[in-house]
């Protein structure tokens, strides 16, 4: 077997620690970092010896394929902060653009008919790669769907198909099917109130003949 990519998982909230923990059960070494050290070591106690604790710098340098488990606007500084570190990585962005909104429930914070991995590829480090990977649920579905027969999709799209390879590993060995959906520009498709999210009209997870059918 070749020498899969390093794996980095940035900010280890619910998502984060989701899809490290995913990793660990697919057997894929993790990096893990977090603005809290003690919270990437803890983590990594817990999850065992497949994974890393790192400072945030550390992490970046270390990794080949990054994922920025954090929100979409402290995504677009991270990008300016640690811009030259991340020349020449694969950025893998899970978030949403959205908030709440007055009377409960979600609102979108950017452009009705933008998506975030539009914005944040207008942004990347030169010499990087993004992909729109890991957002297609919610951090529950995201743990409790993993590593299931048949297995179930997790939508991902990028505008360099040159890094399809990598994020297809990455995503089986988190324990999903990937399905490539085309460029940056289907990104809107898989994000929050989209047509193909958990909370938008599909509204479920869907194995690969089902996905099929949904695109």
């Amino acid at each position: 077997m070749s020498q899969k990519s390093k794996v980095a998982v940035i900010g280890l909230g619910n998502i984060g620690g989701a899809v490290a923990s995913n990793l660990v059960k697919g057997g894929r070494p993790v990096i893990v970092a977090d603005r809290t050290f003690a919270k990437a070591k803890e983590l990594a106690q817990k999850l065992g010896n497949l994974v890393q604790p790192a400072e945030i710098p550390g992490a970046i340098k270390e990794a080949d394929i990054i994922i920025l488990a954090i929100y979409f606007n402290p995504i677009q500084e991270f990008l300016k902060q640690y811009a030259s570190d991340l020349a020449g990585k694969i950025i893998v962005d899970p978030s949403n653009p959205i908030a709440p909104a007055d009377g409960g429930g979600f609102k979108k914070i950017i452009g009705e008919n933008d998506s975030a991995g539009q914005v944040l590829s207008a942004q990347l480090p030169k010499g990087a790669k993004l992909a729109k990977a890991f957002g297609t649920l919610g951090a529950a579905t995201l743990g409790n769907a993993a590593h299931q027969t048949p297995a179930n999709v997790l939508f991902y799209a990028t505008n360099d198909i040159s890094i399809n390879t990598e994020i297809g590993e990455l995503i089986r060995d988190s324990g999903f099917e990937p399905v490539y959906l085309g460029g940056i520009d289907q990104a809107i498709r898989i994000e929050v109130f989209g047509d193909l999210h958990e909370f938008g009209a599909l509204g479920r997870t869907v194995t690969l003949a089902e996905a099929k059918a949904e695109i």
